[in-house]
């Protein structure tokens, strides 16, 4: 059956279970939905005939099969890493919320046209929100509150698309679409670069992303942001706008990530820039590219779970997030570190890590269709992640200077899901044969030729040496308990002051008009008045002769102007 009703089913009996038998089913669901997912064939398609549309909410391409296996791996590791939350008055929210929103995921990447992916692109929003309210603080309030305004934007914009194309073309398939010049296709790319982060679209992310709870970011970081490269690999894939949006989706967050004391939202701008990796893939469009950007996606989903976990049970353990107020942590957390280190070495493409396997296809991609001026970009980008992911988050959370917090490990099940995604890391990166076998196209690249190895080592030393002499410089930027300025204080902050500003303004010029207006006709009638009141003109009696001496003057006027 589809994934989504498994995980739709599985939701239900965990809002109304508890304690043991909750458990089970949440690790049970994944399983079995994985069993559900081998006995599926590719070409399977469900038809359902609605208003006159023919709906296809369920179509297996092995693309789709990919991010199938994903996101089913993605489920099992969140549910094993949450297994522990004890809920109090509100049992199973954040479960039955997790539950609906990885199944609008998988909901998603099988959909057949446009219609049914806009249901599950809006069911993505309004269930993960409530991971985000869950924290219960006035401010998780209020980015959930934004969240989801840009993410039913988001769902707007895709079915106005969906219904301007139906119209134009007849069609509501959703397959390769491309940039053909309608409207529509230019509105459905937007839909669709909301949810992947493209610059300016990004801040509901950052935003977003560190107000969610410990366990909660973890889920968040798997899904959205994965259904939208899945929607550009399929339907936007060799379009050349996409790697100028990639180059610089890679570059821009590194210089926030780096000047950052949050270090979840560290960790968010990493992923925006990780992201803009996958938009380069998707732009350059070529069998390598997209099977980079495809395999890249599959080792971020593990990767930077484990950096989101490893942040997540520093929170839960300390209750604090902030690198300012950290440090010291792994002489009593030493496995949490360690776990950490592992995400780090992953994300930052260290040899034998998932990283080095995946993003070097892209890179190489870009250099075999020669677009050879954003390779150096993409090298940039490659050396900023190891600076605020793969250093930054690991010394200041865990080593830099004592805090003095002498918090224990984690819950038994939060080390076990670290675990297996640390494994992972290490597993894809040393074995990536495994990956590449379930690609979308046919894998020909050995990421292990001399030439890679040493280029990368080469990056990650000197990198590395530029991040330690920056420190013992003292020019590296200290963690400060600030609010830096992203592209949302425009709309946050700008665009509601200029507003009242120009509203003032044309207040005040509304005002002074009436006035003169005002002015101008209280004069008229205090003239009328006094020409018409008892001593007035208009009240006076005429004599005879008066009044035939004008009746002669206007005669005399009108024959002279008609003449």
């Amino acid at each position: 059956m589809p994934p989504f009703v498994i995980f739709l089913i599985g939701s239900l009996v965990v809002a109304f279970t508890r304690g043991y038998v909750r458990r089970v089913v949440l690790l049970a669901v994944p399983v079995l939905g994985a069993l559900n997912l081998l006995n599926v064939q590719e070409g399977t398609v469900i038809q359902v005939e609605v208003l006159g549309y023919t709906l296809l909410p369920f179509v297996v391409t092995p693309l789709g099969m990919l991010f199938g296996w994903l996101f089913h791996l993605a489920a099992f590791l969140a549910n094993l890493y949450a297994l522990h939350l004890d809920e109090g008055d509100h049992p199973g929210v954040q479960h039955t919320s997790a539950m609906l929103y990885a199944g609008a995921a998988l909901g998603a990447v099988f959909s057949g046209d446009l219609i049914s992916l806009f249901v599950f692109w809006e069911l993505l929003a309004f269930t993960s929100v409530f991971l985000i309210w869950a924290r219960g603080t006035e401010s998780s309030l209020r980015s959930g509150f934004r969240y989801l305004v840009i993410h039913v934007l988001s769902g707007v914009l895709l079915l106005s698309g969906a219904l301007m194309r139906a119209h134009s073309t007849g069609s509501i398939e959703f397959g390769h679409i491309g940039l053909d010049g309608s409207i529509a296709a230019w509105i459905i790319l937007i839909a669709f670069g909301i949810k992947a982060g493209f610059p300016f679209l990004h801040n509901w992310l950052t935003d977003a992303y560190p107000q969610g709870t410990p366990t909660g970011t973890v889920f968040l970081s798997a899904f959205t942001t994965k259904v939208a490269v899945f929607a550009l690999v399929k339907s936007f894939a060799g379009e050349e706008i996409l790697i100028y949006v990639g180059v610089v989706m890679t570059c821009f967050p590194i210089f926030y990530a780096v000047i950052e004391n949050d270090l979840r939202r560290v960790l968010s701008y990493s992923m925006i820039n990780q992201i803009g990796f996958m938009v380069t893939g998707v732009g350059i469009g070529t069998a390598l590219a997209l099977n980079g950007a495809v395999a890249h996606a599959f080792a971020d989903v593990i990767f930077k779970g484990l950096l989101f976990m490893s942040m997540g049970s520093v929170l839960q353990m300390t209750g604090r997030i902030n690198g300012s107020d950290l440090g010291g942590l792994y002489k009593t957390m030493p496995i949490t570190a360690t776990f950490c280190i592992v995400g780090a070495m992953a994300i930052s493409a260290f040899p034998l890590f998932s990283a080095f396997v995946t993003k070097s296809m892209i890179m190489a991609a870009a250099l075999e269709e020669g677009y050879v001026w954003i390779w150096p970009f993409l090298l940039f980008a490659s050396a900023g992640v190891l600076e605020h992911a793969g250093i930054k988050i690991p010394f200041f959370a865990f080593f830099g200077h004592d805090s003095g917090i002498r918090a224990k490990e984690p819950p038994k099940n939060m080390l076990a899901a670290m675990f297996i995604a640390a494994i992972l890391c290490i597993g894809i990166g040393s074995f990536p044969g495994f990956l590449y076998a379930i690609l979308p196209f046919a894998v020909e690249y050995n990421p292990y030729d001399a030439t890679h190895v040493l280029t990368q080592m080469q990056l990650l030393f000197f990198g590395a040496l530029s991040v330690l002499w920056l420190m013992k410089a003292g020019i590296y930027p200290p963690e400060l308990k600030s609010v830096n300025l992203d592209a949302e204080w425009s709309y946050r902050w700008l665009a509601p002051r200029l507003i009242r500003s120009i509203g003032g303004a044309m207040a005040r010029v509304d005002l002074s008009i009436r006035g003169i207006v005002i002015g101008v006709l209280q004069g008229a009638l205090a003239g009328i008045v006094r020409s018409h009141d008892t001593k007035g003109i208009m009240a006076r009696t005429w004599t005879t002769g008066g009044m035939i001496f004008w009746v002669v003057v206007l005669l005399g006027t009108y024959l002279v102007f008609y003449l």
